[in-house]
């Protein structure tokens, strides 16, 4: 059966998550009812990365087996017209060989942040982005972060629920952006890594504001980190602000 990738765009609000759940709308029961309105035979598909509930993805990154040769762009136009009117959409398909896999042939994962610090409620970025009310420090928490780059036992910032065999992994990146917006500031945290434990990256940056906030020592942070303790680390910061961009390959499939 031909293999192919398909590059994903979503707004995780409506949905229970990427993983298909009995009962719950799933992005993933969502593009494989779009496949099977194309192939009925369709086994399913396989992703980058099992996105939260609420949580949204400009680069989520899947792959599927279909019966018969299409020529990638109609297939994605094909699929675009059958996934309307959820908010998912098929920014790209690609042929690629019968070896690769969306999740075990990654070599790297990154996602994107937003915190937005203002007194006014949130208007067009509403389900988008975390809204705090006062400015934040983005040096303390630049310097925070740094204790959390290379290789660690990240226990403190994994979820009970992980199901990862370890939790050791190499965070490689970790950028915090300031933008000005209108009577307020955005914060863009981007963080990369071969891959992540559960609840990860909305852990990091929970504590990382608390960091901005005051509350916390930048060196608190690399106490939490070496506690190896879930109880040390902040709170977890909300889903509607993490995105999932963008998914690493030895070689780009849609190149």
């Amino acid at each position: 059966m031909p293999r192919y990738a398909l590059r994903i765009e979503y707004h995780g609000g409506p949905f229970a998550g990427w993983q298909r759940q009995a009962g719950q709308p799933s992005v993933q029961a969502a593009v494989e009812a779009a496949l099977r309105a194309l192939d009925p035979d369709q086994p399913g598909i396989a992703a980058a990365g099992r996105t939260d509930a609420g949580v949204h993805a400009t680069g989520q990154v899947a792959h599927a087996d279909l019966s018969h040769d299409w020529e990638p762009f109609r297939l994605s136009e094909a699929l675009n017209w059958h996934l309307k009117p959820a908010p998912v959409a098929i920014l790209a398909a690609a042929r690629v060989p019968e070896d690769f896999h969306a999740r075990f042939s990654a070599t790297e994962r990154r996602y994107l942040f937003r915190l937005i610090a203002r007194r006014a409620p949130l208007t067009h970025d509403k389900g988008l982005a975390w809204q705090v009310l006062n400015p934040l420090d983005a040096g303390a928490m630049r310097e925070a972060a740094a204790h959390l780059i290379g290789r660690h036992d990240f226990t403190t910032f994994r979820s009970a629920l992980c199901q990862s065999a370890s939790p050791v992994k190499t965070l490689d990146e970790i950028a915090i952006e300031e933008l000005a917006l209108p009577q307020g500031t955005e914060y863009r945290f981007r963080l990369r890594a071969r891959s992540f434990l559960h609840n990860q990256v909305r852990s990091i940056v929970g504590t990382l504001e608390r960091v901005g906030s005051g509350a916390w020592q930048p060196d608190r942070v690399k106490d939490a980190l070496e506690a190896k303790n879930r109880a040390a680390c902040g709170p977890v910061s909300p889903p509607q602000g993490l995105y999932l961009t963008g998914v690493g390959y030895p070689e780009d499939p849609f190149a």
